[in-house]
């Protein structure tokens, strides 16, 4: 779920095109968007504080045979919460696990770890280090 939660809309979208021809389902809740509180702590372990609201959408479905796949995105995005759903119930289905994991989860993972490389080594040439030299006086 982490996976499709760092893809774009357009991503798993594609990947919900790769699993075609989709399983028999049902919406068991519609795509709904709402807002959630974001806490934060000063310094990692100060006191609890409420940061601000951020949207998001959430979705869940049914398959057939009973697995219930749910999905909650970051943001107004009812395809990619409803497709996040689907695939979450295909991925908890015996004959679809192998499936997602192989036609969705490992080349949008590949494609984020590519992105990840690519901002480190962006971030990382433009790392200054600071130095001190000893200018002698102190004896």
């Amino acid at each position: 779920m982490r996976v499709l939660a760092e893809a774009d809309a357009r991503e798993v979208n594609a990947a919900l095109e790769r699993l075609k021809p989709l399983p028999v389902h049902a919406e068991v809740r519609k795509p709904e968007v709402g807002l959630v509180m974001l806490r934060g702590r000063i310094g990692g372990d100060g006191a609890p504080f409420n940061v601000g609201e951020a949207t998001v959408t959430r979705a869940a479905v049914r398959l057939e045979s009973g697995e219930i796949g749910f999905s909650y995105v970051l943001g107004r995005a009812v395809e990619k919460a409803r497709a996040a759903a689907l695939i979450d119930a295909i991925w908890q289905s015996t004959e679809g696990r192998a499936r997602v994991e192989a036609d969705v989860v490992a080349p949008l993972a590949a494609s984020q770890a590519e992105r990840a490389a690519e901002q480190a080594g962006r971030t990382a040439a433009t790392r200054v280090d600071f130095f001190t030299v000893a200018r002698g006086e102190d004896a």
